[in-house]
């Protein structure tokens, strides 16, 4: 009988994200958290399993966000529904505006693990049919869900020059650019970081 082998993802210690400086919400102070956090000393991969119950540690999640302007202004941003099929069962159902996941022991022989582990994540999860240009914009951290307790989010925004993100999973359902103005009109819809993304770099 075969073992099935368990994922390994990409962690830092809780306490050096709180001696960095601990914060509910949006941080955009990224030089203040990234190098130290994504120091070699401070990472490590650990079993997910294990790691989704212990809040003495962070994954490092990148979070990446489509944004689209149309010609008449408009600033849409792309979004989906959360599929049963999605890794994390306690987001399901759920709206979401971004795509991204852990980075895996699978990433680490790259030179940058960080990002290989995000192209990685982008790759499964959607098609690409568009020039755009990617930059790193904040991180999000929520303690107040059980969620939130264990991750750490590295937002991105990805400025597309046409609106042609599609699915590659089943379970990311009801996808399409939307106007910021629509999302903003019902966040309740939204797992916690969509809200938080919402509030800080649309409002």
């Amino acid at each position: 009988m075969s073992m099935v082998a368990v994922e390994h993802v990409l962690v830092v210690p809780t306490a050096e994200f709180h001696r960095l400086g601990h914060f509910q919400g949006f941080s955009s102070d990224i030089a203040r958290y990234l190098p130290q956090l994504l120091e070699p000393a401070n990472v490590s991969y650990r079993p997910r399993p294990e790691m989704e119950k212990d809040p003495s540690f962070k994954q490092l999640i990148p979070y990446v966000i489509f944004r689209h302007q149309r010609a008449d202004g408009t600033v849409t941003v792309f979004c989906y529904t959360r599929g049963k099929g999605q890794g994390e069962s306690r987001l399901h159902a759920k709206r979401s505006i971004g795509i991204g996941g852990h980075i895996s022991s699978d990433d680490s022989n790259c030179q940058n693990p960080y990002e290989e582990g995000m192209r990685r994540e982008l790759l499964e999860e959607v098609h690409i049919d568009t020039q755009y240009d990617g930059h790193l914009v904040g991180l999000i951290n929520d303690d107040e869900s059980e969620v939130g307790k264990v991750h750490l989010g590295l937002v991105h925004i990805f400025d597309v020059a046409e609106p042609n993100v599609q699915p590659r999973e089943d379970d990311i359902c009801e996808t399409g650019f939307v106007p910021v103005k629509e999302l903003l009109a019902d966040p309740a819809r939204f797992e916690t970081w969509s809200q938080i993304c919402l509030k800080a770099l649309f409002t």
